[in-house]
This record gives C-alpha cells, structure tokens and sequence, in this order.
C-alpha cells in the first residue's frame, strides 16, 4: 500500500523500550507473542522486517511508570522534554508498519495510516490520552524522519514503578545487539533511570545480559 499523499515512504522508529530486541520487534511486524509477554499481537500489514537498524542517542530521558499489562511492572516512556539522553535503536520501516506498530502499541488494531503531517512539521502530534498515543519527531537520518511514540504526561508528573526482570532484559539486550554499548554501560544506563534506579542496580542488569 503506497503512503498517503505528503507522507514518507520509510521512517526511522526510534524504540527505546522492549522493541529495541529485534525479537521482540518481529511480535508487532510479523505477528505473535514474545518470550515472557502476557499477550500477543496481529502484526502488521506488510509483515517485512526492518533491513536496518541503528543505533541511536535521543536528547531526553528515559523513564518507568504505570503498569504493563503484557509484562507486569513499569513500561518505559520517553521523556523529551527533560534533559538527559537515551539509548534507542532506530528501525526502518514504511510508513504503514510505523503506523501498525504505533496502533498495536495503543491498543488499536492496525491496518489505517496515521496523519504524520503534524508530528513530521511541529516536532509532536497527540492521537489520544493513552500511554503511547503522543508522537514525537526527534529529526532525521539519511532523508528519514526519526519517529517514535510515547505519553502526553512527562517524567514528573507520575511516580516511578519499576520494570520486571523480563522487561529489562529485552530492552538491555536490544541495545546490546546493536553493538554501540557495552554491557557495563547499557547496565548503568538502565539502572540510572527513573523508575529502576533504586530498584535494579547496574549489577543485576549486567547478570541479565551475561547469564
């Protein structure tokens, strides 16, 4: 299916939570349920995996809050408003698996693009109230825009709840796939961020990664 009039063909889908595994990630294209989920999804239309993924560093924090219905624990939002950086791996999908993820991840079933004309031009877009439906731009690469999906709140406005071991391990390993971190770095990165930091040290992360 062609893009909508104005859109891009591919985007870059910056993910910073458990879709950094490319596992995890084949859930939402392909369709399926991850190794400890509670829940599977349908996929999307275009069931093509991503031909490239890289490595990233947004400007912003990553943080843990609310409670994952597939995981249990707390989901990882992306706060771009708040200064610090976050590791993210940078998958290159068409506009339309962009569009499938981003419903699968709102609860929505897939198969409708969505407008990207206001995230692409002012740098955010809202589709709704929930945990995933607020889009943000966070610039381009190779003549792509750099896309990714998080809350309309931000890192002050809820308490921090910390994420499963489960979780953890998909997002810590997706990173160290990329090869960009080590494992020592990756450990205190996610350690270090709000939600987890007093709940996981860097050492419980890294006996994750290398067990």
């Amino acid at each position: 299916m062609p893009p909508a009039a104005g859109a891009p063909a591919e985007v870059w889908y910056a993910s910073y939570g458990s879709n950094t595994h490319r596992e995890r990630l084949g859930a939402y294209i392909v369709g399926g349920k991850p190794g400890g989920a509670a829940r599977g999804y349908p996929g999307c239309r275009d069931r093509t995996m991503p031909v490239r993924s890289l490595p990233v560093v947004l400007p912003g924090v990553l943080y843990f809050a609310t409670e994952s219905l597939v995981w249990g624990g707390g989901r990882a939002f992306y706060d771009p408003a708040s200064a610090g950086r976050t590791f993210a791996v940078a998958h290159l999908v068409t506009a339309g698996q962009f569009s499938d993820i981003a419903a699968q991840e709102m609860y929505r079933e897939p198969g409708a693009d969505l407008d990207l004309t206001e995230a692409l031009t002012h740098g955010r877009a809202r589709f709704g109230d929930g945990r995933y439906e607020t889009l943000v731009c966070a610039g381009a690469m190779d003549g792509w825009p750099v896309l990714t999906f998080t809350a309309p709140w931000g890192l002050a406005d809820l308490p921090g709840v910390p994420p499963t071991a489960a979780y953890v391990e998909h997002l810590a390993s997706g990173l160290r796939e990329t090869g960009a971190w080590s494992v020592r770095e990756i450990a205190a990165y996610v350690a270090a961020s709000p939600g987890a930091s007093g709940h996981w040290s860097a050492r419980a992360v890294r006996e994750l990664l290398t067990r």
